[in-house]
Formats: structure tokens, C-alpha cells, sequence
């Protein structure tokens, strides 16, 4: 997206409510994900146009949860009450030389183009740019790079409306910050949100196809370390990884032609290889700004390969080789029901609910096709080899793995829940998601 269309669109958003994540629905029409896979319990939304609006609804409603960009594949953001959307809200509040201040219906595709027109960029992105800032960030979502966190890491500030229609501010000096910045929708409705930036960077992203599993075991740390930013894609298929996506800021890199016994590609790829790569950013090594080559998919195009369901579970970097070897193991169970697997390692933080809190993390993804009866009964399955590595599930996707568990891998949950009743006491944003994952009810 270039900085003409940019500008247009965010006249366009701040001028009404036609770019809502829900426009165009008929009154009553149900509301689905973006993958489609889950269907929202109402199609009651309200959209505030400010922030007063927006209290004025919480205040006035005794259940609604915040709805926003709907790429969760869980019941996360459900309502059977209310929703409240605050994409109207989306503009650039402020921004000096170490943060930016955007309104919670801003989405990472679009701020960054206006901050590297303006010579500034954020750490890392996630695969998608079209997820919102506040959402992305509530729900630990990531990118990869062993010296990069979780997109949440990037949280300085946040400024949300509790229950009771207080505005509240918190900062990184703020008692409880670090707990509330993964809050998973059930503090209030975050209406804006702090991040660091720091100056803008190009990348060049390098893919080489059919790189040995074996090599993995020895040489782990320095494939996943050869970039900015690297992901592994594998069907599980004859121990093997079909693609390596390399994003580096080193223009040298591109000359070996060899990768660990993986060879360069001749050009530009899909992750699933039989798709087209025309909705993919560039590689090849061209150089281009860092929010042009972090995700994989283009901010103007279609992301993925359409309907889908995903799981993700994170293990203590140590662990890498063990637990990729023990998902190997369910290969002819996981294959006939997978698109692709992607595997990436993300830094440690201090966010108590983060799945990387206090340990650099490997990620496991899982892109599967649309057959929930089938992923349901394999879910338990890979949970159960990764146990021994302490797995932790990525909050927005599907995982089986219930409250007992989950309070084991998060010893600071019963604090959550604390602050949960201190900013809503009467359960105003609770659902059947927070009732179940995290209070065990």
C-alpha cells in the first residue's frame, strides 16, 4: 500500500463507519471469523464513533465484549449479548522520536506505512498486517526472530474503559502493567495503545526449499539465527522442511547459494507450495522497507489460502529439536489434514501471560484445512507429545488443553483473574472463554 492510498483510506475511515470490520452486513446477518471456522452468538453490534460514545455503551449495557478484526479462531472475543466495535477509531493520536500512540482500531498494515513514510518502524510484525494493534497485542500475537518479541512487547502504555465507564491509564511505571498488556479482553475496552519505535530499516527475504529435519538437530540455533527473521515451513513429510524463509537486513546474504543443504530458491514462493505467490511480500532478496518483507502476505491482498483453522503452541527454546521431533512422530495422523506448518522462535519477555514470559520460545504452528471433527481428535494428541516440553497454546487459536493445565503453565493467573474483578467486577466483559480458560468455570 503506498502512501497515497494510505492517506485515502484513513480519510476515508475517519470520515464514518463504512470500513468497520462489519459493514455490509444485514441487520441480523450472523457474524463469522475471518476463516470462517466460528460463528459469533450475536449480531448486536454497536459502532462508536469516540471515545464518550463508547463509554456511554458500556455504561449502558450490562454484558458486551469488543469486537475486532475477527482473526481469532477460538470463542476469545464471543458475546451472546453485545458487541462494541471501535474501528471508527482509528486514528495516529501522537508520535515522537521512542513511541507512537494509535487509537485501538488502527491495524499494524496501516501504521506502518505511515511511520516508515515518517523514518520510523516497529520491531517485528506478525505473518498478517491486517490484524488491529489493540487486538494483536491483548492476545500475544508475534512474529519471529530470536532477538524479537511478541508484538506485545512493543506496549509502553495503554488506555482503556473499565466497567464502570472509568477511563483508566496505565504505563510501564503503572502497578500491574506487565500482566495487563496480554489482558485478553477482559479488563475493559482499551481504547489506545503506546508503542515503541525505533528508526526504519530495510530487509531483504531469501527462501530456500528442502532443508534436511536432520539438520535441525545440530544446527538449530544458527538456521533460526541467520536473520532478522526466520520461519521454518514443513508438511511433515519425509523428514523434511520444504521451505526456509530468511528475512535479513544483511544485503550479503543472498550470495550463498546453499543453505544447510537446503538450495535457493529460483523464485518467489507460497508457504504451501502449490498456491500462487502473487499475495506473498517480494523475496529474492530485493531490498524493501521492514514492513514490506516482515509479514508474509501483502497488506492489499487476500492473506492465506482462504478458509482455514489454525493451532500454535510455544516451547522453551531448548526444547526445539525434541518437540519438533515429537510432533514428526504424528506425521501420518497430522499430514492428510494439514496446509502447512510453520515454526519460528520469538525472544523472551516479562508479560506474566505471555507464552513467552521468561523463556526465548520456539512456536509450532499449524495451518489446517477446514475439518474441525478431525483437528479436534488430533489437538489432544499433539498437546500430549509436547507435554513434556510445557507447552503453551497461543491464546487466539484452538487448543484443547483445559484451566488445570493452563494454571500449571501460567502460575500467574490467579492474578489475572484478580485484576480482572478489580476493573470489572460484575463480569461486564467476561464470556464463556475467560469463564473456562481462565477462571475454570
Amino acid at each position: 500500500m503506498d502512501k497515497r492510498t494510505f492517506l485515502k483510506l484513513s480519510s476515508f475511515m475517519m470520515a464514518g463507519s463504512a470500513l468497520s470490520p462489519l459493514a455490509g452486513l444485514a441487520q441480523n446477518e450472523k457474524i463469522t471469523n475471518w476463516a470462517g471456522n466460528f460463528t459469533y452468538g450475536t449480531s448486536s453490534v454497536f459502532n462508536a464513533g469516540s471515545v464518550e460514545e463508547a463509554r456511554g455503551l458500556i455504561v449502558k449495557n450490562r454484558r458486551l465484549k469488543v469486537l475486532g478484526t475477527r482473526h481469532c479462531f477460538n470463542d476469545i472475543a464471543d458475546s451472546h449479548d453485545h458487541f462494541l466495535s471501535l474501528a471508527r477509531l482509528n486514528r495516529v493520536v501522537a508520535m515522537d522520536g521512542h513511541t507512537v500512540t494509535v487509537e485501538s482500531g488502527v491495524k499494524y498494515g496501516e501504521l506502518a506505512v505511515m511511520l516508515n513514510d515518517k523514518g520510523y518502524a516497529l520491531h517485528n510484525l506478525a505473518s498478517l498486517p491486517h490484524i488491529s494493534v489493540a487486538g494483536g497485542c491483548a492476545t500475544a500475537t508475534h512474529g519471529s526472530g530470536v532477538h524479537n518479541g511478541n508484538l506485545s512487547g512493543a506496549v509502553t502504555g495503554m488506555e482503556l474503559i473499565t466497567a464502570a465507564g472509568e477511563t483508566v491509564s496505565l504505563s510501564k511505571h503503572s502497578e500491574g502493567f506487565g500482566l495487563a498488556v496480554i489482558h485478553l479482553g477482559g479488563l475493559g475496552a482499551v481504547t489506545k495503545v503506546t508503542l515503541a519505535i525505533q528508526p526504519t530499516y530495510q530487509i531483504r527475504q531469501y527462501v530456500y526449499e528442502n532443508l534436511p529435519m536432520s539438520a535441525l538437530e545440530t544446527h538449530f540455533d544458527e538456521v533460526m539465527g541467520s536473520g532478522y527473521s526466520v520461519s521454518l515451513f514443513t508438511d511433515w513429510r519425509n523428514k523434511n522442511v520444504n521451505e526456509v524463509w530468511i528475512k535479513s537486513k544483511d544485503a550479503g546474504f543472498g550470495s550463498h547459494p546453499t543453505f544447510y543443504g537446503a538450495k535457493a530458491a529460483t523464485k518467489n514462493l507460497h508457504p504451501i507450495r502449490d498456491l500462487g505467490a502473487e499475495n506473498c511480500t517480494e523475496q529474492m532478496g530485493v531490498p524493501g522497507p521492514w514492513h514490506e518483507r516482515l509479514p508474509h502476505f501483502r497488506m492489499g491482498f487476500t492473506p492465506s489460502s482462504g478458509k482455514e483453522l489454525q493451532s500454535e503452541y510455544f516451547v522453551p527454546r531448548e526444547h526445539s529439536y525434541a518437540a519438533i521431533k515429537a510432533v514428526e512422530q504424528l506425521h501420518e495422523k497430522i499430514t492428510p489434514h494439514l496446509l502447512i506448518s510453520e515454526i519460528r522462535c520469538i525472544e523472551a519477555d516479562q508479560l506474566p501471560m505471555s507464552p513467552c514470559y521468561h523463556q526465548p520460545s520456539t512456536a509450532i504452528h499449524f495451518t489446517w484445512k477446514p475439518e474441525w471433527p478431525e483437528v479436534r481428535r488430533l489437538l489432544p494428541l499433539i498437546e500430549q507429545q509436547l507435554a513434556p516440553y510445557n507447552a503453551r497454546p497461543h491464546w487466539g487459536k484452538l487448543f484443547t488443553m483445559p484451566h488445570q493445565r493452563l494454571a500449571a503453565l501460567y502460575p500467574n493467573m490467579h492474578r489475572l483473574q484478580q485484576l480482572m474483578r478489580h476493573y470489572d467486577p460484575t463480569g461486564k466483559f467476561r464470556n464463556e472463554y475467560l469463564d473456562r480458560v481462565i477462571f475454570g468455570v
